[in-house]
């Protein structure tokens, strides 16, 4: 049996650039819009507090995963728990909301998609190539139901 073909992304300047958090794609959710998925799911660590404000409204989506990591901000206490579907919700809105990219989601076919990082060993493969690479996973989820309903 031949392995499947493996896709890797990680900057929003390479070929698949439009897998990552940090491109540039607006969704709108709860009410509000977003200018990345990330600016949402960091923001998603501080609900219903001024700390999701500061984190919707940075200019960058890397300003806006900065602000998320700062511990000084009150993270909420189901936050581990939540995570996965907060990310799943994010990338399942972009696409939605995307159809140009949902076609090239969907262009990828059965391959497996890994977020190439070094230090990320959750959302993405990390410098081992072990990692859980979550961000992946959901993503390939994501082309699943846009299979489906296609």
């Amino acid at each position: 049996m031949e392995e499947p073909r493996v896709i890797y992304f990680y900057s929003t300047t390479d070929e698949h650039g439009y897998m990552s958090n940090f491109a540039r794609y607006s969704i709108h959710l709860d009410g509000k819009r977003w200018a990345t998925t990330e600016h949402y799911f960091q923001a998603q660590k501080f609900v219903g507090t001024p700390h999701e404000e500061e984190v919707r409204a940075a200019k960058t989506p890397k300003e806006a995963a900065s602000r998320g990591r700062e511990r000084t901000r009150p993270l909420r206490r189901d936050w581990e728990s939540v995570k996965d579907d907060v990310m799943r919700k994010a990338v399942r809105a972009k696409f939605a909301q995307h159809p140009e990219i949902a076609a090239q989601l969907l262009d990828t076919g059965d391959a497996k998609l890994v977020e190439k990082t070094t230090g990320d060993h959750y959302w993405g493969c990390g410098t081992s190539g072990a990692g859980k690479n979550m961000l992946g996973v959901i993503l390939m989820e994501i082309r699943a139901e846009l299979a489906s309903n296609a």
